[in-house]
């Protein structure tokens, strides 16, 4: 079943709304009835989609956090440790743009609501591919992937990994690809 084509014309008019009053204070500062109308919405309409700011908050930034994961899977045969995926070097780029908000939903170490979505996707997808290609330990390097990418991401994100996007985007990467290269007994 497809979704309603309005209701997702409602949610990414809130979602940009969102961005845009994100861009000019932090999320704590922002009220439904600024977004509401920015968006061009009325507020029941914004709780008829969300139960909070928050909620919105999230489902806004895991656009770009499915970006992320989709960035660390754009290769296909042997991955390169020293060159990471173009799209993975941009994921950090346009995080930086939207830098306030990430770090209120993402807290360091990768905990917090953001923090949440992005593990369980990237561990879930680390998961499949590696059950795909026969390779040991599925359950455990996925959750591994997972931890490090989500928790290496907050941390660049509060400034507690000093680094442009693309040196952060170079080093998770090889990282990770040393992660699923670790041989395990």
């Amino acid at each position: 079943m497809q979704p309603d084509p309005r209701t997702a014309r409602t949610r990414a008019k809130l979602r940009q709304a969102l961005l845009e009053e994100c861009a000019h204070r932090p999320l704590g500062e922002v009220s439904v009835a600024a977004l509401v109308r920015r968006a061009g919405v009325g507020r029941a309409t914004f709780y008829l989609h969300y139960a909070d700011l928050e909620a919105l908050a999230v489902d806004a930034c895991a656009d770009i956090v499915r970006d992320g994961v989709d960035a660390l899977h754009a290769w296909r045969g042997s991955p390169d440790p020293s060159t990471p995926p173009p799209p993975l070097p941009a994921f950090f780029e346009r995080l930086a743009m939207h830098g306030g908000l990430y770090r209120e939903l993402l807290r360091p170490g990768g905990g917090g609501p953001l923090g949440q979505v992005l593990h369980q996707d990237l561990r879930a997808r680390s998961r499949t591919e590696r059950a795909l290609a026969g390779a040991p330990e599925p359950d455990l390097v996925a959750s591994a992937v997972a931890a490090a990418f989500a928790g290496v991401l907050a941390d660049w994100l509060h400034g507690l990994i000093e680094a442009t996007p693309t040196e952060v985007a170079q080093r998770v990467w090889r990282l990770l690809v040393n992660l699923h290269r670790t041989p395990l007994p």
